[in-house]
This record gives structure tokens, C-alpha cells and sequence, in this order.
């Protein structure tokens, strides 16, 4: 598993990137980050340079578990995680199987009260070429129309981000990944799970968020017990993008306690 990290002896903060994402959905705030925190970013199996595995189980529990197995491999005792997106699910799922290793939760427009994939579409990703399928429907799409939905404003697309978020899709295995993570993501936290998440909660959301809209953060915030939500105006899903200053101090501000 591919991950970048600077360990410098400061209290550890986790970043999970979301759904066909990776690590370049934080360049632009781990520089910030690095000056308080040890830092550690995370490629998930299956995107950016990590594997493309045709045997790992792509649920949110398993990815959880990876997320453990990273802390151990790095002897943190405990840390704070944020997740962008499907990140932040992910971050959720881990708060909920080891409670007393997260120190605080960084929620970033986190993907939240989506199900499971219709059980005629998981049926389907058993086809042989259901992959193929797959690429297609993707590779229709533009990567610059997509950067365009997920950021408000549009003048942040350079060439380097278009190039970044569409070397996956170039990727022989990606598309065999997708489809078991298709296949095994056993939907989002329901209500009752989340209630139960205890760990103190920092969420963040911009509120012309087409992906995960602002409504859902509201939703979120009252679910989870101890939880704040913090919005930025003019600003969209790939939130870390446009406002990394911001960011960057209340994540230190939440953590901190500043």
C-alpha cells in the first residue's frame, strides 16, 4: 500500500481520500499540516499508486481494519483521522471497531446514509467482462467536467490536477477494484451505529457541495453525539482544493484545542 508520510515526532493525524481519489486530494494542505502534526496519507488498496488488488475484500470494515494496520505499522498508539468523502466513512467505520485509538475524527464533505448497491448491479459485476463495462461508462466522462462539479471555482483546474485525477482511470486493474469495491461496500453507518460514535467530531463542508450537499452535513452533525459542523461559502465538494488555509487552522484549532 502506497502512503506518504512525515513523521517528525508530533501528534499523528491520518488522511483518507474518497472515491476515485488518492493522496493529491491533500497536496495542498499536508505542507500545512506537517508544521504541527506528523502526517500520514493514505493511497486506499485499489486507487492512486497503490495495488489494484483482485483479491482484497473492498468493504468500508476492511478498509477500517487497513487504516488499524497502518497505525500499528507506524507504532501510533492513537491518532486523529480525516477522511474527504467516501474517506470520511471510512474514518466513521474505524471510530466505530476501535474507538480508543481515534483520537478525533476530521470529516471532510464525508459520504454519509448512502446504501448498498442495488442487488441487480452487484449481480451483474459477477459478468467476466463487467469490468470492461465499467471502463467504458467511465471513460465516457471528461475529467475536467467532473473536477468542475466537484470544485466551485473552476479557475483552480490546472493541467497537474486533470493529470492526476485521471491517471487511475488509465490503469489496467482499476477497473477490476471498482467493481469488487462495488460489489463488497456494504453501504454507510446507519443512524443507530452512528449515535453511538463517541469520538469527538470536526466536520467540514463547502456549501456549494453538488456532491455530497450541504444538507447531508447538517443531517450528520446531529447524529453523531459530539460532533460540530463548520461551512465555507463559494466553495464545493473537493473542499481541501479551495480552502486549504482555512482548513488547516481549524483542523488545528479542533485538535489542539487552540
Amino acid at each position: 500500500m502506497y502512503c506518504e508520510y512525515i513523521l517528525n515526532g508530533k501528534p499523528p493525524i491520518i488522511l483518507i481520500h474518497g472515491f476515485v481519489s488518492s493522496t493529491h486530494t491533500f497536496h495542498r494542505i499536508m505542507p500545512l499540516l506537517q508544521k504541527e502534526f506528523s502526517v500520514i496519507a493514505i493511497d486506499l488498496i485499489g486507487f492512486g499508486r497503490s495495488e489494484k488488488s483482485t483479491k482484497f475484500i473492498y468493504s468500508y470494515a476492511n478498509y477500517a481494519k487497513v487504516i488499524v494496520d497502518c497505525m500499528d505499522h507506524f507504532q501510533l498508539e492513537n491518532a486523529t483521522i480525516a477522511g474527504h468523502s467516501m474517506g470520511g466513512q471510512i474514518a466513521l467505520y474505524t471510530a466505530r471497531s476501535t474507538p480508543k485509538r481515534i483520537n478525533k475524527l476530521i470529516l471532510l464533505a464525508s459520504s454519509s446514509y448512502l446504501g448498498k448497491s442495488r442487488k441487480s448491479l452487484i449481480y451483474s459485476s459477477f459478468l467476466p467482462f463487467f469490468h470492461l463495462i465499467a471502463k467504458y461508462k467511465i471513460q465516457q466522462q471528461d475529467v475536467k467536467q467532473n473536477l468542475a462539479n466537484v470544485l466551485y471555482d473552476s479557475s483552480l483546474i490546472t493541467p497537474e490536477l486533470v493529470e492526476e485525477y485521471g491517471r487511475p482511470l488509465k490503469e489496467r486493474n482499476f477497473y477490476k477494484a471498482l467493481v469488487r469495491l462495488l460489489r463488497h461496500r456494504e453501504g454507510d453507518l446507519k443512524p443507530k451505529e452512528l449515535q453511538k460514535i463517541y469520538t469527538p467530531a470536526l466536520l467540514i463542508w463547502g456549501e456549494k457541495d453538488k456532491v455530497v450537499p450541504l444538507h447531508v452535513g447538517r443531517r450528520l452533525v446531529k447524529d453523531l453525539p459530539n460532533a460540530k459542523l463548520k461551512t465555507y461559502e463559494k466553495a464545493g465538494h473537493l473542499i481541501t482544493e479551495e480552502r486549504p488555509n482555512e482548513i488547516y487552522e481549524e483542523i488545528l484549532s479542533f485538535v489542539m484545542g487552540t
